[in-house]
Formats: structure tokens, C-alpha cells, sequence
């Protein structure tokens, strides 16, 4: 009996998970399209309607029955998800707007049934407004638009963004250094090698004096960097590049043949970050010195709440004292929120990735900071601190399963260290 549980159990329980959802998404496909159909009662449109939600639906069925983890990257999984989101999630806005009617009519059938005096039969409910129907395909519109320019342009929608803070303890021989933070390249995702040339161009733009890389070079193998790695070595910078792993790299989001096959594919990303030029940190401290004043660059493995937890701090700083300039590469913000901010040593800046902001959100300078990340991570995107300890959270250079960005967009970040009292600008 534990033997038959052992074979067959995932593979029920991951079809009995797939009936339920399609289940769901079937009877909420059937209310939308009763909505839909108070809107146009052209029959054309409604078999145009139903034969992309068909299509949509059918397609990312298959793509989930047929994915082979084993694989690594899966462009056809990507697409068929997008296409998804594309349709479902205007859909479910559309579902909300007609079933707060509904709401609505079912209440006011029930009063006029209480209070009708007529004894003439009268349907129980009114028919549904076509004006708020078509206020609804409006409003649906609205995130139809955005996840489609997300998908087509918003993935690659750059953004250099730049921040100058200050430091009592800043070694003057430091004052105007310039850092330039990118992370999470996830470079299995790419399918435009103009675009990341471009980005590879803007970064060198920047002219700063170091490039640090926060983690997750690539989805789930070494092998999907290997057609960028010339692309990327073109990265320069005066003292170098540093780099620290996150997640992705570890290859533990794909089936490996054998345990030898995934520690060569762990060896392979440990040479390929040597080949690049990436001075990459295993636990472990480097020193930037400049007429005999210094700052410590500590990089540690992947810490993360919920993930892969290798990062070793002590063993990391070992090397350093109270007194130095710290800047910690620490690919998960949970590793700051957790441990860092608690550790005996004061690290004055924290560079870390992970999140990608979801690729998902709202962001108006200054008015309005949201993404449904915020519910899984407290710190997400940007700059925090903490008791004179900052910590800037990079959006990621890339994206990963959804193929693209809405509202939260690739990010370039670059910091300025300045000499003199606490201060962001």
C-alpha cells in the first residue's frame, strides 16, 4: 500500500488539484460569459469570446500536464501563462463588477416581491444594465492594456535609479564612491539580445567605481547563461564586479539525472562566474582599499525565510572588525530582517534582490508604493533603514515564469556613498 502511495499519490493529487481548478475557472468562465452577454448579443463576438477562452484555458492545461522539470527552461510554460494572465485577470475584474450587480438586483427583486401590491406576473429579476456592463468591459480594459505592454515592452523597460547617502564613518578617501547594484538576471527568461545589450550598455553608462550582482544568474541550470556569458562580460567597472548566489543557482528548481549532475552544474556556475569577470563571495570578504583607507565587501551564500538557508554571517566576517566600512551582498531582504539588523556587527549597507517586486504593481513616486508582494516580504523594493543600517532591495534585472513586468520595472540602481550625517537623496 506505501508502495502504491509512493508511485501514484503526486501524480493523482496533481490531477486532482488541476479538475478543481479547471472546475473554478469553467463556472467563473460561465458567469462571465452570461455577463458578457448582456453587454452585445452579437453571436460572432460571443464565439470569438468563448474560442480564446477555450483556447487559453486548454493551452495552459497542457503546458501544465506536459511540463518537465528536468528541462530547465520552458518558453512554451511562459507563454501559455502569460496568455493567461492576459485574459483572466481583466475576466475576474469583469466577474467582480457584474456580481456586485447581481448582488445588488437580488435584493431589490426580493423588496419589490415584499412589496409589490400587483398581482400581474413580473420576472423576479430585472434584466442586468447594459450600461454598467459596458463600464465593466471599461475598467477591464484598463488591466488588458497594462499586462499586454508589460508582456510586449514592460520587461524590458530599464530604469536607472539613484540614490546618495550619507555616512559619518564613511572613510574620506571614499566620499562620491559610486555603486552600481543589478540582480536577479534569471537569463533562462531572455529571448531579446538586443534589449540586454542595451541594458549591459547602460550599466557601463553609469561610469561607477564598483558593479556588485545580488543573486540568481539564471532560472534553474548553469547551461542558460552560457549564450549571454559574452554579452555580460562586457560589464566594466574600475574595481571590479562582485557577486553573490541566490536561489536560482543552486539548481534546486530542476530534476537532475544524478546528485553528480547537480553538483557539475554548481561547479560549472562557480567557473562561469570566474570566466565573466565576477569576483563571486562564498561566505566570504573582500577588501576595496584606496590611499591606505579601506571598505569591506562581505557577500554571502543564499539566507532566506521559506528558501535555501546556506549563508554563513559569522563565517563571512570572520576577517572584519567593528571598525570597518561594511557593505554585506545578501541575495534575500528577509536575511537583513532577520539576522543581519540583529547581528553584533554594524553593516552600514545592505544590497539584496529576490523579490522582483512581483513584477507586479503601483508606483508613483512620492504617492503611491504597491505591489501583493508586500503580504509575503516586509521589505520588497527600494531603500530601508534601520538604526543607521540601510538596505536597498533591487526590483531584479530580469523576470521569471510571467514573461514580463507591469508597473514594477527592471532596475539599474545606482548608490553613492557620501561622507557626513545620515541622509537619502
Amino acid at each position: 500500500m506505501l508502495k502504491f502511495y509512493t508511485i501514484f499519490a503526486p501524480s493523482f493529487l496533481k490531477m486532482i488539484r488541476l479538475l478543481i481548478f479547471i472546475g473554478i475557472v469553467l463556472a467563473l468562465d460561465f458567469y462571465a460569459l452570461q455577463s458578457f452577454r448582456s453587454v452585445t448579443k452579437n453571436p460572432w463576438v460571443t464565439s470569438i469570446y468563448v474560442l480564446c477562452s477555450i483556447l487559453v484555458l486548454g493551452n495552459i492545461v497542457y503546458q501544465s500536464v506536459t511540463f518537465d522539470r528536468s528541462s530547465g527552461i520552458n518558453h512554451s510554460f511562459y507563454t501559455a501563462f502569460a496568455l493567461f494572465v492576459l485574459l483572466y485577470v481583466p475576466k475576474f475584474i469583469l466577474i467582480v463588477v457584474m456580481f456586485g450587480e447581481d448582488v445588488f438586483r437580488l435584493f431589490e427583486a426580493i423588496f419589490n416581491k415584499i412589496t409589490s401590491q400587483s398581482s400581474t406576473s413580473v420576472p423576479f429579476f430585472k434584466g442586468r444594465r447594459k450600461v454598467l456592463g459596458q463600464l465593466a468591459l471599461g475598467v477591464a480594459a484598463i488591466p488588458f492594456l497594462s499586462i499586454l505592454y508589460g508582456i510586449t515592452k514592460g520587461k524590458y523597460n530599464f530604469k536607472v535609479l539613484k540614490y546618495t547617502l550619507f555616512f559619518d564613518d564613511l572613510p574620506h578617501e571614499f566620499d562620491g564612491y559610486k555603486i552600481t547594484q543589478i540582480s536577479d538576471i534569471h537569463s533562462g527568461s531572455f529571448d531579446k539580445k538586443a534589449k540586454i545589450e542595451y541594458a549591459i550598455d547602460l550599466i557601463n553608462e553609469q561610469e561607477s567605481d564598483v558593479i556588485m550582482f545580488t543573486g540568481d544568474l539564471v532560472n534553474s541550470k548553469t547551461s542558460e547563461m552560457e549564450p549571454w556569458k559574452a554579452t555580460f562580460s562586457k560589464l566594466s567597472a574600475k574595481d571590479g564586479i562582485f557577486s553573490v548566489l541566490g536561489n536560482h543557482d543552486y539548481g534546486d528548481y530542476t530534476r537532475w539525472p544524478s546528485k553528480e549532475d547537480k553538483e557539475k552544474n554548481f561547479q560549472d556556475m562557480l567557473k562561469l562566474q570566474e570566466q565573466m569577470g565576477f569576483q563571486l563571495l562564498l561566505d566570504e570578504a573582500r577588501f576595496i582599499e584606496k590611499k591606505g583607507a579601506r571598505i569591506a565587501v562581505i557577500g554571502v551564500e543564499n539566507w532566506g525565510k521559506g528558501f535555501k538557508q546556506k549563508g554563513d554571517l559569522k563565517k563571512a566576517t570572520s576577517q572584519i572588525s567593528d571598525d570597518d566600512f561594511k557593505i554585506l551582498l545578501s541575495h534575500d531582504p528577509s536575511h537583513w530582517e532577520y539576522e543581519v539588523t540583529k547581528d553584533k556587527l554594524h553593516y552600514h549597507l545592505t544590497l539584496s534582490g529576490h523579490t522582483h517586486g512581483m513584477q507586479f504593481g503601483i508606483e508613483i513616486p512620492g504617492l503611491v508604493k504597491w505591489s501583493p508582494i508586500k503580504w509575503r516580504y516586509k521589505y520588497w523594493a527600494g531603500l530601508y533603514e534601520q538604526d543607521g543600517e540601510y538596505l536597498n532591495v533591487n526590483r531584479g534585472f530580469g523576470f521569471l515564469a510571467f514573461p514580463g513586468r507591469v508597473g514594477i520595472w527592471p532596475e539599474i540602481t545606482v548608490i553613492t556613498l557620501k561622507k557626513g550625517k545620515y541622509e537619502v537623496k
